[in-house]
């Protein structure tokens, strides 16, 4: 005889839900990081060099995490490990960049950094790459 799962079923308006939070976080995201790629490609390397990498490999891993991870966040694709990157990103960029520079320009990234926190701890639902090929992991 088997077992009635005691999980109960989540509604599909919760699964709407994440990649509407998914895809609007990335789509806000994406600009900012292309910009930089752009700055980068004209052969600007100047940047900021908040944990002392250095400015050039700074700009580059903010890239990535703006610009790719966005992307896979976007798709649902390996969605944790780019929001990690992404939180990460986020934290570095209130608490060291703007440490000194009070909320109106903390804002910006807590704005981001809240979602996708709450986006890491659901998970990227059932509209997403990950479920479709990774959902054993998930």
């Amino acid at each position: 005889m088997a077992r009635k799962s005691s999980i109960p079923a989540i509604p599909k308006s919760v699964d709407l839900a994440l990649l509407i939070l998914r895809v609007g976080l990335a789509l806000l995201m994406i600009p900012h990081g292309y910009n930089k790629l752009m700055s980068l490609l004209s052969g600007d390397m100047g940047f900021a060099d908040p944990i002392g990498l250095g400015e050039a490999p700074s700009k580059f891993l903010t890239i990535f995490a703006e610009l790719i991870c966005s992307i896979l966040v976007f798709l649902g694709l390996l969605t944790r490990p780019a929001l990690l990157v992404l939180i990460f990103n986020m934290l570095v960029i209130t608490f060291i960049v703007h440490a000194n520079d009070g909320f109106q320009k903390q804002e910006h990234a807590l704005l981001f950094l809240i979602p996708y926190i709450s986006l890491f701890l659901l998970g990227p639902g059932k509209f997403s790459l990950d479920y479709k090929y990774l959902k054993k992991y998930l």
